[in-house]
């Protein structure tokens, strides 16, 4: 499935011109969620069964070491999920980049055009949020 991002382009008349990125950016970050809220369904599942069922859990030899292995896997998926969030990030600000979004407005393609990027948009808050 392809996502459109809209942005408008001036025309030589003077007019805006709605243009479309194509392309999904959505998935790292719907996989980031999600994983987010099953590490939140498990641990709320955990907290009960340790503060209401702690004998429970003192009893059973096998209940410490699956919770470990659940512990182990969540780690593991909470880090390919920030390595697919990073991808996704990077995705993200190749298609917004100034030079690429000029390439794909017309008007800048004639010899007579002058047209200039301009500055790079800040992206430090979003690279603190792969980081955290």
């Amino acid at each position: 499935r392809l996502y459109q991002i809209p942005f408008e382009s001036p025309t030589c008349e003077g007019e805006l011109q709605t243009l479309h990125l194509i392309g999904d950016f959505s998935a790292p970050a719907e996989f980031f969620v999600t994983l987010g809220v099953f590490s939140f369904l498990y641990t709320m599942a955990a907290l009960v069964l340790y503060l209401r069922f702690h004998s429970l859990y003192g009893e059973n030899k096998k209940l410490p070491f699956a919770d470990f292995c659940i512990t182990l896997c969540f780690a593991f998926f909470w880090l390919v999920a920030a390595a697919a969030w990073g991808k996704g990030l990077s995705d993200v600000k190749a298609a917004t980049r100034p030079s690429s979004l000029m390439g794909a407005i017309s008007v800048c393609h004639g010899s007579d055009a002058l047209c200039n990027a301009g500055a790079t948009p800040a992206m430090g808050l979003a690279n603190i949020s792969v980081v955290r």
